[in-house]
């Protein structure tokens, strides 16, 4: 079985495989730590693309309304659990918990297989103006619609 490039989302939570490149990986032959950064960005940034909010399409109708519009990433808390090396395919699985305000708090996790090599969670703002402002209406409803399935 061949997955969809950006993943699919099975009940409720985003699912995108990664494999690991010998450039992914440190001295040792382990993933740096630095690299699941990258892996978690791909999730969510194809969770969106899936749930319909495609970032190209969501930036240039900002462009028409304020050029200064974007998501950022506000915290993120990480737990390594496990090392990922060369070769091993992963499971990037990606979450919504909380749509509030003028920010998303999502739940990560690094896969392989049934063990849990990474946990993270992550908040994310919507900045327009140098500001932070309220989520627009379309991505709020289509978030909460995620946490809801």
């Amino acid at each position: 079985m061949t997955a969809h490039l950006d993943g699919e989302i099975r009940d409720g939570r985003h699912h995108m495989q990664v494999r690991v490149y010998y450039e992914d990986t440190d001295f040792s032959g382990i993933v740096y730590h630095a690299n699941y950064l990258r892996f978690m960005e791909r999730g969510r940034t194809n969770h969106l693309r899936l749930m319909g909010a495609e970032q190209q399409a969501l930036f240039d109708q900002a462009e028409t309304e304020d050029a200064s519009f974007a998501f950022v990433v506000r915290s993120m808390h990480l737990d390594f659990l496990k090392p990922a090396r060369m070769d091993d395919v992963l499971d990037v699985v990606t979450w919504p918990v909380a749509v509030k305000g003028a920010s998303i708090m999502l739940a990560q996790e690094v896969r392989r297989g049934e063990d849990v090599l990474v946990k993270a969670e992550v908040r994310v703002a919507f900045i327009s103006g140098g500001r932070a402002q309220p989520i627009p209406k379309s991505i709020r409803a289509m978030m909460k619609a995620d946490l809801i399935s």
